[in-house]
């Protein structure tokens, strides 16, 4: 552990927003490994729902257990249901507009990750560039030969390249593998909205709830 702080701090005062950017990214990616798992999004209860409604008497009984959950599919699910007695076309229509709203959260945080993934990479090269600036300004005072003055600099610039990239690259893998599992559960939040609106436009808009 010590050996690691010491490295760290061979890195100058760069290394501090390097940090904080690693933590911050580390706090996205445990968030999203949470709220991105398939059964607290496609909740399993509100699909049971959907496939077993049969008639306009059902509705009742799906409005009820869609106000249990909380999210972006229940919440889609329940808007189509209580539009039910609108045109099928402006159901889908009612329906596709709120699901854009309720799907960002699905997708909220991953700005962050994307920034950081961009800004790590660059703040190593920022350290690089210093580092190397420290060592032309010790050849300009001493000279070449003072290998040792020269070696506090020389670390800096590479202390951060390698932190910062060590940073940047897991940061654009989870924002890819994120991105991608928000968009494959959009697409099966689409599924199941299309078959609400397909099962809902066929009861008669006087069927009790």
């Amino acid at each position: 552990m010590e050996h690691i702080l010491d490295f760290l701090h061979k890195g100058g005062f760069i290394i501090y927003p390097l940090l904080l950017s690693s933590i911050i990214g580390l706090a996205v990616v445990i968030e999203k490994s949470l709220s991105l798992r398939r059964k607290k999004v496609i909740i399993p209860e509100i699909v049971n729902v959907i496939d077993n409604i049969k008639s306009g008497s059902d509705i009742g009984m799906a409005l009820s257990i869609c106000d249990k959950h909380d999210g972006p599919f229940p919440n889609i699910i329940k808007v189509g249901l209580e539009n039910r007695n609108r045109p099928k076309d402006e159901v889908k229509e009612v329906i596709t507009d709120y699901g854009r709203q309720e799907v960002h959260q699905l997708e909220k945080g991953l700005i962050i990750l994307e920034t950081i993934a961009g800004i790590a990479p660059l703040l190593g090269l920022l350290g690089t560039v210093i580092g190397i600036l420290k060592v032309f300004n010790v050849i300009s005072e001493m000279g070449v030969g003072q290998a040792t003055a020269m070696a506090g600099g020389i670390s800096e610039a590479l202390i951060t390249t390698i932190v910062g990239l060590s940073i940047g690259i897991p940061a654009v893998v989870g924002y890819n593998f994120f991105t991608n599992k928000a968009e494959t559960l959009v697409l099966e939040i689409e599924k199941y909205s299309s078959l609400l609106t397909q099962k809902v436009s066929s009861f008669s808009p006087e069927s009790p709830e």
